[in-house]
């Protein structure tokens, strides 16, 4: 008995699953909840992102936001100003982008305001320094559980793990610009998919009667 190709059955599945769509008040105030609890830049947001519209709220699947970090990292600008831009339009049009970016700068913009008032005075305070130097280290453990979340969810087959190792050598060992190393990978989706689509076709009940 043939079995269906396990890759296919679930991206199958994934493409039916029911998907709610916020309103541009509830973008607005997620948004604005992930910009108020980051610290460290874009690559920090990923996991509170993740979480609030991934997990807690059903409006992307794990795949849509792996496809919405991508282009927002193709893309000139902040990442995290990319990823609300991106995420806002595809569930709210142009209005969900402008609650979500507005959501998502919004507190940084008050924050740095009052900051930047303030820190030129006490920049050199110990404690200022202390509290500095111990956020950096908590900082690039929320960007790799965030890393490391994505990749157990995306990386699922054989040909997953070859590119993402591929890409890892081609970013720190050669030091490639990282638009070139997305740029392959996209080519190299292309010609997988192609390759699996071609695969199903194959196998699918018409062919089978065909032969």
């Amino acid at each position: 008995m043939n079995k269906v190709n396990p890759d296919v059955e679930y991206h199958f599945k994934a493409n039916l699953a029911p998907v709610s769509k916020p309103t541009p008040s509830g973008l607005f105030l997620s948004f604005l909840t992930i910009g108020a609890f980051t610290f460290g830049g874009g690559y920090a947001m990923l996991p509170l992102i993740q979480k609030t519209i991934v997990e807690k709220s059903p409006w992307l699947r794990q795949e849509e936001f792996v496809d919405v970090i991508t282009i927002a990292q193709s893309s000139p600008g902040p990442i995290a100003v990319n990823i609300a831009i991106v995420t806002g339009y595809k569930l709210g049009g142009v209005r969900g982008a402008l609650a979500s970016v507005f959501g998502a700068v919004l507190p940084s913009f008050v924050i740095l305001l009052i900051v930047a008032t303030f820190f030129f005075g006490v920049q050199d305070n110990r404690f200022v320094r202390g509290a500095l130097t111990g956020m950096r280290p908590a900082i690039v453990s929320l960007m790799t559980i965030a890393g490391c979340n994505i990749g157990r969810k995306t990386v699922r087959t054989k040909q997953a793990l070859v590119l993402s190792l591929l890409a890892l050598f081609l970013v720190i060992g050669i030091k490639l610009h990282p638009i070139i190393v997305i740029l392959a990978g996209a080519c190299a989706g292309i010609l997988f998919n192609s390759r699996l689509d071609s695969h199903s076709r194959n196998r699918s009940p018409e062919s089978w009667g065909d032969n």
